[in-house]
């Protein structure tokens, strides 16, 4: 396929990211917002035909969140598969999106939350506490330079996403199938360590033996409580007339129901 997305285009869809994501910022998408943002121009020149576009956008108003640096590499690659495959990629795309968000989350988190700014500011603020100028110039440097990587990030994607479709086109469909069962691996990872639900009731018996019902539920699978209302809440988005908002105000009513009646904790 031949070229459509100029540099420009590319560098300015890094650049909307940039300005965007935590601006943008909601429970029900996290990111997915600003990524629509970075990429409606891009994805308007690749589809000029209006339902193509906002099938498009629909496609990425979704579900996303990942370090905002990290961002820069999987939009950039997205964006270099909506290039190479049109809408015949969108549940390619959109897996890939889902695949790889939490492990370059983990990445990214580490690198530049914690290892890098740390060794950055060792080496700056101690000369800036002693009002030594150098200390302030050095990490204003630092954020300068973190900025135009951010920019250099986006365009690695781009070239990433390009080249994953043009020279893994004959394996494009196991690439799907592996980032389907890695965005499934990620999404069912999280529900334990996100969602805490727990059924603190205990029977007691004339014997003066107890049953704890959370023990035997754990007995059954463990964590099978928060499993069972991601699967509800999941189910009931999917029916027309249950929006996220009223999803959110019905679990809320049921928590605090269940608090007070001492049967969810």
């Amino acid at each position: 396929m031949n070229k459509i997305l100029t540099k420009k285009d590319v560098n300015k869809a890094g650049f909307r990211w940039m300005v965007m994501p935590m601006s943008s910022f909601c429970y029900e998408v996290q990111f997915g917002q600003a990524v629509v943002y970075a990429l409606a121009p891009a994805l308007r020149k690749l589809y000029p035909d209006d339902d193509d576009y906002v099938a498009a956008i629909n496609n990425h108003f979704k579900y996303f969140n990942t370090q905002p640096y990290m961002c820069q590499i999987v939009l950039g690659a997205a964006l270099g598969m909506e290039e190479q495959l049109g809408r015949a990629g969108a549940e390619t795309i959109q897996d890939f999106k889902t695949g790889v968000m939490g492990p370059l989350a983990g990445i990214g988190d580490t690198l530049f939350w914690v290892v890098i700014p740390t060794i950055w500011a060792s080496i700056a603020s101690p000369m800036a506490l002693e009002g030594n100028a150098t200390g302030i110039i050095l990490w204003t440097l630092f954020a300068v330079a973190l900025t135009l990587f951010r920019l250099k990030f986006f365009e690695w994607g781009y070239t990433l996403g390009t080249r994953l479709i043009t020279e893994l086109k004959s394996t494009l469909q196991v690439l799907t199938d592996a980032c389907s069962i890695l965005g499934l691996t990620v999404v069912g990872a999280l529900i334990p360590s996100v969602i805490s639900v727990k059924v603190p009731m205990v029977i007691n018996f004339a014997t003066g033996t107890s049953l704890s019902i959370q023990e035997q539920f754990d007995k059954i699978m463990p964590c099978m409580i928060p499993v069972l209302l991601t699967f509800i809440c999941y189910k009931l988005l999917g029916k027309k007339k249950v929006s996220m908002t009223t999803l959110v105000f019905a679990v809320l009513i049921v928590s605090i129901a269940g608090s007070a009646l001492g049967i969810l904790g």
